[in-house]
Protein backbone atom coordinates (compact mmCIF):
# COMPACT_ATOMS: atom_id res chain seq x y z
CA UNK A 1 0.00 0.00 0.00
CA UNK A 2 0.64 3.28 -0.57
CA UNK A 3 1.94 5.93 2.40
CA UNK A 4 -0.80 8.49 3.11
CA UNK A 5 -0.11 11.81 1.41
CA UNK A 6 1.05 13.20 4.78
CA UNK A 7 3.91 11.60 4.42
CA UNK A 8 4.61 12.15 0.65
CA UNK A 9 4.92 15.85 1.36
CA UNK A 10 6.95 15.51 4.18
CA UNK A 11 9.60 12.79 2.97
CA UNK A 12 11.51 14.94 1.01
CA UNK A 13 11.88 17.65 3.72
CA UNK A 14 13.13 15.09 5.74
CA UNK A 15 15.59 13.59 3.31
CA UNK A 16 13.51 10.40 2.53
CA UNK A 17 12.59 9.48 -0.48
CA UNK A 18 9.32 7.13 -1.98
CA UNK A 19 10.24 3.54 -2.05
CA UNK A 20 9.76 3.93 -5.80
CA UNK A 21 12.02 1.47 -8.41
CA UNK A 22 14.13 4.26 -11.13
CA UNK A 23 14.70 3.03 -14.43
CA UNK A 24 17.67 0.76 -13.15
CA UNK A 25 16.22 -0.69 -10.77
CA UNK A 26 17.19 0.19 -7.82
CA UNK A 27 15.28 2.13 -5.17
CA UNK A 28 15.57 5.56 -5.12
CA UNK A 29 16.24 5.56 -1.45
CA UNK A 30 19.04 3.09 -1.95
CA UNK A 31 21.62 5.30 -2.32
CA UNK A 32 24.50 2.60 -2.32
CA UNK A 33 22.89 1.18 -4.89
CA UNK A 34 22.48 4.16 -7.09
CA UNK A 35 26.15 4.33 -6.95
CA UNK A 36 26.92 0.69 -8.00
CA UNK A 37 24.42 0.27 -10.79
CA UNK A 38 22.60 3.28 -11.75
CA UNK A 39 25.35 5.28 -11.84
CA UNK A 40 26.83 2.71 -14.52
CA UNK A 41 24.99 4.26 -17.04
CA UNK A 42 24.47 7.51 -17.84
CA UNK A 43 21.07 6.73 -18.56
CA UNK A 44 20.42 5.37 -14.91
CA UNK A 45 22.03 8.38 -13.60
CA UNK A 46 20.18 10.45 -15.10
CA UNK A 47 16.94 8.53 -14.62
CA UNK A 48 17.77 8.36 -10.87
CA UNK A 49 18.89 12.13 -10.45
CA UNK A 50 17.35 14.62 -8.00
CA UNK A 51 15.20 16.27 -10.67
CA UNK A 52 13.57 12.96 -11.37
CA UNK A 53 12.55 12.23 -7.75
CA UNK A 54 11.16 15.64 -6.88
CA UNK A 55 8.90 14.83 -9.95
CA UNK A 56 8.10 11.70 -8.65
CA UNK A 57 7.15 13.15 -5.27
CA UNK A 58 5.11 15.92 -7.03
CA UNK A 59 2.99 13.31 -9.19
CA UNK A 60 2.46 11.05 -6.40
CA UNK A 61 1.50 14.00 -4.17
CA UNK A 62 -0.59 15.77 -6.25
CA UNK A 63 -2.93 12.29 -7.32
CA UNK A 64 -2.92 11.26 -3.47
CA UNK A 65 -4.37 14.88 -2.77
CA UNK A 66 -7.07 15.12 -5.12
CA UNK A 67 -7.81 10.96 -5.25
CA UNK A 68 -8.88 10.96 -8.76
CA UNK A 69 -7.73 8.65 -11.26
CA UNK A 70 -3.93 8.79 -13.02
CA UNK A 71 -5.07 9.56 -15.77
CA UNK A 72 -6.99 13.09 -14.09
CA UNK A 73 -3.67 13.61 -12.31
CA UNK A 74 -1.32 13.74 -14.80
CA UNK A 75 -3.55 15.59 -17.13
CA UNK A 76 -3.84 18.18 -13.93
CA UNK A 77 -0.36 18.42 -13.11
CA UNK A 78 0.63 18.87 -16.98
CA UNK A 79 -1.67 21.63 -17.06
CA UNK A 80 -0.67 23.36 -14.17
CA UNK A 81 3.25 23.04 -14.81
CA UNK A 82 1.77 24.14 -17.92
CA UNK A 83 0.21 27.33 -16.99
CA UNK A 84 2.37 28.39 -13.99
CA UNK A 85 5.71 27.80 -15.36
CA UNK A 86 6.29 27.90 -19.37
CA UNK A 87 3.52 30.03 -20.56
CA UNK A 88 4.75 33.21 -18.34
CA UNK A 89 8.17 32.13 -19.62
CA UNK A 90 6.47 32.10 -23.02
CA UNK A 91 5.01 35.35 -22.72
CA UNK A 92 7.86 37.07 -21.53
CA UNK A 93 9.80 35.74 -24.90
CA UNK A 94 7.11 37.39 -26.86
CA UNK A 95 7.90 40.53 -24.92
CA UNK A 96 11.80 40.15 -25.24
CA UNK A 97 10.90 39.47 -28.91
CA UNK A 98 8.31 42.37 -29.49
CA UNK A 99 11.23 44.53 -28.29
CA UNK A 100 14.59 43.72 -30.29
CA UNK A 101 12.12 43.52 -33.68
CA UNK A 102 11.48 47.37 -32.67
CA UNK A 103 14.81 48.15 -32.05
CA UNK A 104 15.98 47.14 -35.49
CA UNK A 105 14.94 50.31 -36.87
CA UNK A 106 17.01 52.25 -34.50
CA UNK A 107 20.22 49.74 -34.99
CA UNK A 108 19.74 50.33 -39.13
CA UNK A 109 20.21 53.85 -38.77
CA UNK A 110 22.84 53.75 -36.13
CA UNK A 111 24.23 51.49 -38.59
CA UNK A 112 23.85 54.00 -41.35
CA UNK A 113 25.92 56.87 -39.47
CA UNK A 114 28.58 54.39 -38.00
CA UNK A 115 29.45 53.16 -41.42
CA UNK A 116 30.00 56.46 -42.51
CA UNK A 117 32.02 57.87 -39.50
CA UNK A 118 33.95 54.97 -40.28
CA UNK A 119 34.41 55.62 -43.94
CA UNK A 120 35.67 59.37 -43.06
CA UNK A 121 38.10 58.34 -40.08
CA UNK A 122 39.23 55.36 -42.58
CA UNK A 123 40.73 57.86 -44.97
CA UNK A 124 42.07 60.04 -42.56
CA UNK A 125 44.08 57.45 -41.52
CA UNK A 126 45.05 55.42 -44.17
CA UNK A 127 42.67 52.05 -43.44
CA UNK A 128 42.59 49.53 -45.13
CA UNK A 129 39.36 47.95 -46.59
CA UNK A 130 40.06 45.12 -43.95
CA UNK A 131 40.72 47.52 -40.99
CA UNK A 132 37.16 49.17 -41.61
CA UNK A 133 35.34 46.43 -41.58
CA UNK A 134 37.12 45.44 -38.28
CA UNK A 135 36.23 48.82 -36.58
CA UNK A 136 33.21 48.73 -38.15
CA UNK A 137 31.68 45.59 -36.73
CA UNK A 138 33.70 45.83 -33.30
CA UNK A 139 31.52 49.51 -32.98
CA UNK A 140 28.29 48.03 -34.15
CA UNK A 141 28.23 44.87 -31.76
CA UNK A 142 29.03 47.85 -28.85
CA UNK A 143 26.21 50.10 -30.00
CA UNK A 144 23.89 47.24 -30.11
CA UNK A 145 24.51 45.71 -27.32
CA UNK A 146 23.81 49.16 -25.35
CA UNK A 147 20.81 48.97 -26.53
CA UNK A 148 20.05 45.94 -25.90
CA UNK A 149 20.92 46.87 -22.03
CA UNK A 150 18.56 50.00 -22.37
CA UNK A 151 16.01 48.12 -23.46
CA UNK A 152 16.72 45.29 -21.37
CA UNK A 153 15.98 42.50 -24.76
CA UNK A 154 19.08 40.99 -24.89
CA UNK A 155 18.09 37.96 -27.70
CA UNK A 156 19.15 35.19 -25.43
CA UNK A 157 16.52 36.15 -22.57
CA UNK A 158 14.30 34.64 -25.57
CA UNK A 159 15.87 31.43 -24.80
CA UNK A 160 15.00 30.87 -21.25
CA UNK A 161 11.89 29.24 -22.20
CA UNK A 162 13.58 26.23 -23.58
CA UNK A 163 16.28 26.06 -20.52
CA UNK A 164 13.44 25.16 -18.49
CA UNK A 165 11.25 23.64 -20.12
CA UNK A 166 13.52 20.92 -21.75
CA UNK A 167 14.34 19.82 -18.16
CA UNK A 168 11.14 20.04 -16.78
CA UNK A 169 9.75 17.50 -20.14
CA UNK A 170 12.39 15.10 -19.32
CA UNK A 171 12.44 15.03 -15.63
CA UNK A 172 8.55 14.40 -16.11
CA UNK A 173 8.79 12.07 -18.16
CA UNK A 174 11.46 9.82 -16.62
CA UNK A 175 9.28 10.38 -13.23
CA UNK A 176 6.55 8.70 -14.52
CA UNK A 177 8.49 5.90 -16.24
CA UNK A 178 10.21 5.15 -13.25
CA UNK A 179 6.89 4.76 -11.64
CA UNK A 180 5.37 2.79 -14.37
CA UNK A 181 7.99 0.02 -14.16
CA UNK A 182 7.44 -3.61 -12.94
CA UNK A 183 9.57 -2.43 -9.89
CA UNK A 184 7.91 0.47 -8.43
CA UNK A 185 5.14 0.31 -5.61
CA UNK A 186 2.57 2.07 -7.37
CA UNK A 187 2.40 -0.02 -10.61
CA UNK A 188 -0.80 -1.71 -9.44
CA UNK A 189 -2.22 1.51 -8.82
CA UNK A 190 -1.05 2.94 -13.03
CA UNK A 191 -2.38 -0.46 -13.96
CA UNK A 192 -6.07 0.66 -13.71
CA UNK A 193 -4.98 3.90 -13.64
CA UNK A 194 -5.86 5.11 -17.24
CA UNK A 195 -9.45 5.41 -18.91
CA UNK A 196 -11.06 4.91 -22.46
CA UNK A 197 -8.64 3.15 -24.82
CA UNK A 198 -5.66 3.28 -22.79
CA UNK A 199 -6.78 1.53 -19.01
CA UNK A 200 -3.46 0.21 -18.40
CA UNK A 201 -1.14 3.32 -17.56
CA UNK A 202 2.07 1.43 -17.34
CA UNK A 203 1.51 -0.46 -21.11
CA UNK A 204 2.43 0.95 -24.23
CA UNK A 205 -0.97 2.33 -26.53
CA UNK A 206 -1.55 -0.44 -28.41
CA UNK A 207 -4.17 1.58 -30.81
CA UNK A 208 -1.67 4.04 -31.51
CA UNK A 209 -3.88 6.86 -30.75
CA UNK A 210 -1.80 8.75 -28.14
CA UNK A 211 1.16 8.65 -30.40
CA UNK A 212 -0.64 9.74 -33.72
CA UNK A 213 -2.07 12.92 -31.79
CA UNK A 214 1.26 13.78 -30.40
CA UNK A 215 2.85 13.68 -34.05
CA UNK A 216 0.17 15.65 -35.32
CA UNK A 217 -0.05 18.07 -32.81
CA UNK A 218 3.75 18.55 -33.00
CA UNK A 219 3.54 18.79 -36.43
CA UNK A 220 0.68 21.45 -36.56
CA UNK A 221 3.28 23.40 -33.94
CA UNK A 222 6.17 23.50 -36.62
CA UNK A 223 3.54 24.59 -38.89
CA UNK A 224 1.85 27.26 -37.65
CA UNK A 225 5.95 28.42 -36.68
CA UNK A 226 6.91 28.41 -40.42
CA UNK A 227 4.25 30.48 -41.48
CA UNK A 228 6.04 33.30 -39.11
CA UNK A 229 8.82 32.94 -41.79
CA UNK A 230 7.80 34.77 -45.01
CA UNK A 231 11.17 34.31 -46.24
CA UNK A 232 13.54 31.79 -44.26
CA UNK A 233 16.94 31.57 -44.23
CA UNK A 234 18.41 27.91 -45.58
CA UNK A 235 19.31 27.32 -42.04
CA UNK A 236 15.80 27.89 -40.97
CA UNK A 237 14.66 25.75 -43.29
CA UNK A 238 17.19 22.78 -42.32
CA UNK A 239 16.34 23.13 -38.62
CA UNK A 240 12.23 23.26 -39.70
CA UNK A 241 12.71 20.24 -41.21
CA UNK A 242 14.98 18.47 -38.75
CA UNK A 243 12.31 19.67 -36.45
CA UNK A 244 9.42 18.52 -38.67
CA UNK A 245 11.66 14.86 -38.77
CA UNK A 246 11.84 14.46 -34.96
CA UNK A 247 7.88 14.95 -34.56
CA UNK A 248 7.66 12.07 -36.82
CA UNK A 249 10.22 9.89 -34.88
CA UNK A 250 8.49 10.72 -31.73
CA UNK A 251 4.93 8.88 -33.00
CA UNK A 252 6.78 5.50 -33.00
CA UNK A 253 9.06 6.51 -29.51
CA UNK A 254 5.85 7.42 -28.23
CA UNK A 255 3.83 3.86 -29.38
CA UNK A 256 6.68 1.75 -27.51
CA UNK A 257 6.52 4.12 -23.98
CA UNK A 258 4.01 3.38 -20.78
CA UNK A 259 0.86 5.17 -21.70
CA UNK A 260 1.52 7.48 -19.01
CA UNK A 261 4.09 8.93 -20.89
CA UNK A 262 2.33 9.54 -24.47
CA UNK A 263 -0.46 10.79 -22.11
CA UNK A 264 2.22 13.46 -20.84
CA UNK A 265 3.79 14.09 -23.87
CA UNK A 266 0.35 14.38 -26.01
CA UNK A 267 -1.47 16.83 -23.01
CA UNK A 268 1.79 19.08 -23.08
CA UNK A 269 1.92 19.23 -26.87
CA UNK A 270 -2.20 20.06 -26.84
CA UNK A 271 -1.57 22.75 -24.36
CA UNK A 272 1.79 23.86 -25.72
CA UNK A 273 -0.37 24.48 -29.53
CA UNK A 274 -3.21 26.21 -27.74
CA UNK A 275 -0.55 28.58 -25.71
CA UNK A 276 1.35 29.10 -28.83
CA UNK A 277 -2.47 30.22 -30.30
CA UNK A 278 -3.37 32.72 -27.36
CA UNK A 279 -0.35 34.28 -27.13
CA UNK A 280 -1.38 35.37 -30.62
CA UNK A 281 -4.43 37.13 -29.53
CA UNK A 282 -4.60 40.61 -29.36
CA UNK A 283 -5.89 41.01 -26.40
CA UNK A 284 -2.92 39.16 -24.61
CA UNK A 285 -0.92 41.81 -27.24
CA UNK A 286 -2.22 44.47 -25.16
CA UNK A 287 -2.13 42.79 -21.72
CA UNK A 288 1.54 42.72 -22.14
CA UNK A 289 2.20 46.04 -24.15
CA UNK A 290 4.15 44.64 -27.19
CA UNK A 291 5.63 47.86 -28.83
CA UNK A 292 5.77 46.29 -32.19
CA UNK A 293 3.15 46.43 -35.10
CA UNK A 294 0.89 43.23 -34.77
CA UNK A 295 -1.95 42.08 -36.45
CA UNK A 296 -5.64 42.48 -35.57
CA UNK A 297 -6.59 39.52 -37.19
CA UNK A 298 -4.05 37.09 -36.26
CA UNK A 299 -6.32 33.89 -36.32
CA UNK A 300 -7.46 34.92 -39.83
CA UNK A 301 -4.42 35.65 -41.38
CA UNK A 302 -2.77 32.44 -40.30
CA UNK A 303 -5.70 30.70 -42.03
CA UNK A 304 -5.17 32.40 -45.03
CA UNK A 305 -1.35 31.81 -44.88
CA UNK A 306 -2.15 27.68 -43.76
CA UNK A 307 -5.11 27.85 -47.08
CA UNK A 308 -2.51 29.73 -49.33
CA UNK A 309 0.61 27.03 -48.50
CA UNK A 310 -0.98 23.78 -48.58
CA UNK A 311 -4.63 24.16 -50.43
CA UNK A 312 -3.35 25.75 -53.69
Amino acid sequence: QVKPCFSVWFRPLLGVRLPVRTASGVSGGDVGGVSGVAGSTWYGSLADSAPVHLCEHFLVSVQQLSGVPWWMSIVATTLTIRTFITFPLAAYQLVVISKVEVLQVEIAELAKRLRYDVSVRGKESGWTDKQRRFYFQKNLRRLISQLYVRDNCHPFKASLLVWVQLPLWISFSLALRNLSLSQSVLQCDLTTGGTLWFPDLTSPDSTWILPLCLGLTNLLIVEIFSLQRLNPTLFQKLVLNFVRGFSVLMIPIAATVPSSMALYWCTSSLLGLSHNLLLRSPVVHRVLRLQSPRSDSPFRDLLSAFISKYCK
